[in-house]
């Protein structure tokens, strides 16, 4: 967790000058991943996909969905990137399966379906020459298929956090699923590697054109290693979700030390979390926030007067599914026909 030893993300923004934090509102869930699955309408199992409108299941790379978009669900109107994680259920006793539904981050509590808390973040010791993403810039965090802690420790910075108060987002940290009741929810937490090849825009994994700095604290210095030499912004998603309907001993397993929660691709432990961007910031506005040139990152002018729009203006942004199915309610099997793994 490339964070200033180990401080919550919360605590991180308010250390940092140089931090773009955006509330994005759900654009659609939907059975589709454009990365892993391209051009898969009905992908293996359900995501929340959050952004730009023109988000579809190929996006093809050759395509800018900074020109094809017309509206975004985020909070600045120049950024029509995509960014989507999994969705979690709730498991009952009896088999059946319930969608956990989310909240808005603090302040915007209002934003549809909950979303993504999307941050961008430059070191905190030395934010220059940074270089934003280019046009077709893509990469995630993470693997489905990842069951352990040893094959997920290749990932780095997955999270969750057993929430006691909306705002207790520095304690009660783990690498899977809490096997208690968290009083205020559970929030999950994805850092993508802030260090990039220079050369390829995606990789076959989309993961491996990416990686991690030579030490653990980025923040303070650490560098980017020769093989991934270029700091890009490092993007963050925040993930709020309402497990507060379920906190009722009833409900819960009655064997001591296990939970309810599953992420819709069957994973009840939690180590094959993971999270997806594909770029879409249009007219070079990304990069003239993270522009020292432009004095964008000096003390307290991150935002560098980029246009932003309310959340009411955002959530007037959606969707409609591409894979017509039943997601929410109780439910036999996740969509795609998915189970719990034993």
């Amino acid at each position: 967790m490339f964070c200033l030893g180990g401080l919550s993300l919360s605590m991180l923004v308010s250390c940092r000058n140089n931090v773009l934090k955006m509330s994005c509102s759900q654009l659609v869930v939907d059975r589709i991943d454009p990365l892993v699955n391209p051009g898969v309408l009905g992908s293996p199992h359900l995501h929340q996909l959050v952004g730009g409108n023109s988000l579809n299941a190929t996006m093809d790379p050759n395509n800018n969905p900074g020109e094809l978009s017309t509206c975004t669900t985020c909070t600045f109107p120049d950024d029509f990137s995509n960014y989507w994680t999994a969705v979690m259920y709730f498991r009952a006793r009896n088999g059946t399966y319930k969608r956990v539904k989310q909240v808005g981050a603090i302040g915007s509590e209002t934003a549809r379906g909950g979303g993504i808390t999307v941050y961008y973040l430059a070191p905190h010791k030395d934010p220059t020459n940074i270089v934003p993403f280019r046009d077709g810039f893509r990469m995630r965090n993470g693997d489905s298929s990842v069951r352990n802690a040893t094959s997920a420790s290749r990932f780095q910075g997955i999270d969750y956090t057993c929430l006691v108060r909306e705002d207790t987002r520095y304690t009660n940290r783990s690498a899977t699923f809490p096997d208690h009741m968290c009083p205020m929810g559970i929030l999950t937490t994805i850092y993508f590697p802030p260090c990039w090849d220079g050369i390829n825009l995606d990789s076959p994994d989309h993961y491996s054109h990416v990686s991690w700095p030579t030490e653990a604290d980025y923040n303070d210095g650490a560098p980017c290693p020769a093989t991934h030499p270029v700091k890009i912004p490092q993007i963050i998603f925040e993930v709020q979700w309402d497990t507060r309907e379920f906190n009722t001993p009833e409900l819960w397993p009655e064997e001591p030390g296990t939970q309810p929660f599953v992420w819709s691709f069957g994973d009840a432990k939690g180590y094959g979390h993971h999270g997806d961007y594909i770029f879409g910031w249009t007219g070079g506005v990304l990069s003239k926030a993270f522009s020292d040139d432009e004095g964008c990152l000096g003390p307290g002018n991150m935002l560098c007067e980029l246009n932003m729009q309310s959340i009411e203006k955002a959530i007037q942004c959606m969707m409609e599914t591409s894979v017509r199915e039943e997601v929410d309610g109780w439910l036999e099997k996740m969509p795609g026909g998915v189970e719990a793994e034993p």
